[in-house]
This record gives C-alpha cells, structure tokens and sequence, in this order.
C-alpha cells in the first residue's frame, strides 16, 4: 500500500539553522512570525507545528553564545496563541521532564488539548546537566541516569492525572444541582521521584492524552519510542542510516503489544527549491554557507577540541594540537557533549582523507541541505524516502523566519498530493488522527527513558 506522507513544521530558534542576518528575516519572538509560518504549514495540510524548549541561553568561553538566535518565547504559551488563529494544525511543544513537576505539566497540556479542541503533542525530554540546572532551585540534582528513571515516572504520573478524570465525570446536571461526580480528578501516586495526591483540575481532553513525542538515539530511548512514544523524531535524513533506524524502532513495538503504525518516525530536516535543480542547488549552498560562517565553523571546533581556536583561519587545516576532552568551553549544546575525542578523531581522518579546511569539514558535518531541487525532484525525493520505508514523514525546520516553508507549500506540497501520498484537506479535527494514531488507554504501563534537551 501507498503510504501516507505525514509533515511538521518548525521554527528552529535554536542551533545554526536560523540564518536570522538574513535581510528577509523577521523577529524570533513576534507572534506574527509564528503566526505566519502556522498559517503556512495548515494551508499545506501539515499535522502538526512544533516549539522547542530551552531552559537556558547558552555561553562559549564564558559568554553569550551571540552566532544563534539567543532568547525565545515560552513554547506552550506562544502554542496556546496558535490554536486561536488555526483550525486543524497540531500544537507540540517539548516540556522538560528534569525541572518541571508532573501536575503542572499535566494541567497546562491538558488545557492546550482543550483550547486547541484536541490537538496538543508533548516532546518529552530530560536536562542533562547542572549548568542548565542553575536557573532553578534544584540545581543539578540528580545524576543523569536518574533522570531518565525520573522522565518515566513523571509520564507514568501526568498519564494518572489525565485519567482521574473520566469522560462522563461533568454532569452538569441542573435538576439534581450536581455539576460533577464525586469522585472526579482523585489522585494518588506513590513512587520514587514522585509522592502526590489530591484532586486534578482539568477535567478529561478531547484527546483523553496529548500525542507523545520522543526524540532519543540511545538503546535505552529507542525502548522508550517502542513503549510509550508515539511519534519519534530522528536526526537521520540519509537514506540508509534512516532506514536502519527505522527497522530497528519498529521492530521493538510488538514486545509491548504495539504495532508498526502506533509510531510515527519523523526525521528533522530541510528543503531548499527553485525553479530548476541547478537554481536549487546553487541557493542550497548559499544558505549552507550562511549556516555555517567562519565564527560558526570555529566555535563548533572549539566545543569539541575543548580550547580556544580562535587564531586559526577557518579556511586554513585543522589544528594539529589534540583536543582537552575535558574542557568543556561551549555550554548548553548538547551536540558537542560526549564522545569528543572520538569525534575529533573522526573529523581529523575525513578532513586528511578529502583535503579538508576547517569550514569545509564543518559544512560536511553539520551543514548540508536534506531535500534540494525543482518542485518535481524535492516532491519525488520526499515520496521515495517514505515508500522505502526511511521514515513516515518529516519535521521540517526553516532556515528563514517566517517565509521559509511558503515555496515548498506552494510549490511541492501540491504535488505531493497529486501523487495521492498526502492529504488533499483534513479528514479530522485531532492531532491523533491526523497521525493516523490510535487512542492510547490510560493506564498503560510506562518504561524507558526519555530524550536530552537541545
């Protein structure tokens, strides 16, 4: 059978993708910015838009990390303001599980499920480390395992919350005078990182759960993805790494009684089109190069050699000084966090192997557009990728804000759907069933462990 292309949209804010010195750029933070690009993926049809979190700015060698976009607005708010000005498109938001508190969460995404009329997602993440952690009372405290047994609680306990409520608990029944069940919204919850009970607030989402979002590489996050995600996002948009990925994932799900259509994988990636695939790719190499400047190409080499590079010329060779994998001058990224000396090794064999400089083996590494071409070779592209089994669709993230995705709705999605692979309008009013999802029972138990924050 033909699959179905599912599509997101994402206003990055966050790494090298926003190219924000683009004179077409507009504000990160004006809500006509989201606004547009929300417009913009519901009028190609798309399933959902997403917001990133992050809990702190991040600092290179002690300062403000100026090259990205630094600052942003709380996601689930600025989300609660686009359910307002769409009608069908999904509203995701990564919250983080390591700082947050499973009531609070559990309320602000069931009342974004109702104010949306049932279309909220939720990325569920951890924070891995204690920079991070110095922005609340807790600080870092907890090891990083910890924190992944934490996450699984803390989506076991938001789960109970959800279902503390039933659906036929508002009577609203004028004649008795009873407004409510008695017992509606008890709770109690008794575990190792949580011990709660009472009363929840938020009487049952037209979704009864948010879609959950998962994001994790790891042996331990792809069992979580086949547990308990429903929708994973991948960083693999190479076609052969993608579909091993997806193999694998998809193969875990039938140990919990789950099949393969009860998880949506959905690589993070990027278009560039044009009128001709030459015009594309020339552009694709412009923005490329955007993404990757010469203060970006130094600073991404200075996060894994853990020292100050900043006398070497970005077009120059890579240093012949060995990195301090203990030294630690980029905070708040997690890309460069571990395995540094292997990636340095790694970097050091492909830069002498194809005569690489520094910003060239930055671009190889970390820049590069995933779909490039006319209209007709980016549409052919995308459906290839899917029908051969290397994703169900894709979260598409923008290097322009907020006019990135309009030539690709206005040019390729149309084409998408002559080919019959993606919606012509929408069929329902949910997030899950725009995903195709079926409706979760509440109780279901919980394991694994949830994704690192960016």
């Amino acid at each position: 059978m033909t699959k179905q292309i599912h599509l997101a949209a994402q206003l990055p804010g966050i790494h090298n993708v926003t190219v924000w010195s683009d004179p077409r750029s507009a504000s990160q933070m004006a809500i006509g910015s989201f606004v547009h690009l929300a417009r913009t993926a519901e009028r190609g049809r798309f399933d959902f838009f997403f917001l990133a979190e992050g809990l702190r700015l991040r600092e290179h060698k002690g300062r403000l990390y100026e090259l990205d976009v630094a600052g942003r607005p709380d996601n689930l708010t600025m989300l609660s303001a686009l359910a307002a000005v769409t009608t069908r498109l999904g509203v995701a938001a990564t919250v983080n599980a390591t700082f947050n508190e499973p009531y609070e969460v559990a309320r602000r995404l069931a009342t974004l499920d109702h104010l949306s009329g049932g279309r909220a997602g939720w990325n569920v993440v951890t924070s891995f480390d204690a920079f991070t952690g110095e922005n609340f009372r807790r600080g870092g405290f907890l090891a990083e395992s910890d924190r992944y047994t934490r996450a699984a609680e803390f989506l076991a306990t938001t789960r109970e919350l959800w279902d503390s409520w039933a659906a036929q608990d508002v009577l609203a029944d004028a004649a008795s005078g009873q407004f409510v069940r008695p017992g509606a919204g008890a709770f109690a919850h008794h575990g190792e990182h949580f011990d709660i009970s009472g009363r929840f607030t938020t009487p049952r989402a037209p979704q009864e759960h948010p879609v959950i979002i998962q994001a994790g590489e790891s042996d331990a996050g792809r069992e979580f993805a086949a547990s308990d995600a429903e929708v994973v996002f991948s960083k693999y948009n190479r076609l052969e790494e993608a579909r091993a990925f997806y193999r694998d994932v998809k193969g875990r799900l039938a140990r919990y009684g789950r099949s393969p259509d009860d998880l949506r994988i959905m690589p993070t990636a990027t278009v560039v089109v044009a009128d001709t695939d030459e015009e594309a790719a020339a552009y694709a190499d412009e923005i490329t190069r955007a993404q990757v400047s010469p203060q970006t190409a130094i600073a991404h080499l200075e996060a894994v050699w853990g020292r100050d590079l900043s006398a070497y010329d970005p077009d120059g060779p890579l240093p012949d000084i060995d990195p301090e994998p203990e030294s630690l001058v980029l905070k708040g990224h997690s890309v460069f966090r571990t395995g540094r000396a292997e990636t340095a090794r790694r970097w050091r064999a492909l830069a002498e192997e194809r005569g690489l400089s520094i910003r060239e083996l930055m671009i190889e590494v970390h820049g590069g557009q995933t779909f490039v071409g006319s209209p007709h070779t980016v549409a052919d592209a995308i459906d290839h990728f899917v029908q051969t089994d290397g994703a169900d669709g894709f979260v598409f993230a923008t290097h322009l804000t907020p006019a990135g995705l309009d030539d690709f709705v206005d040019r390729v999605v149309p084409l998408l759907q002559e080919k019959g692979v993606h919606r012509p309008d929408y069929t329902g009013t949910t997030l899950r069933h725009h995903l195709g999802l079926r409706r979760r029972p509440g109780t279901e138990h919980t394991s694994g462990s949830a994704r690192e924050a960016s």
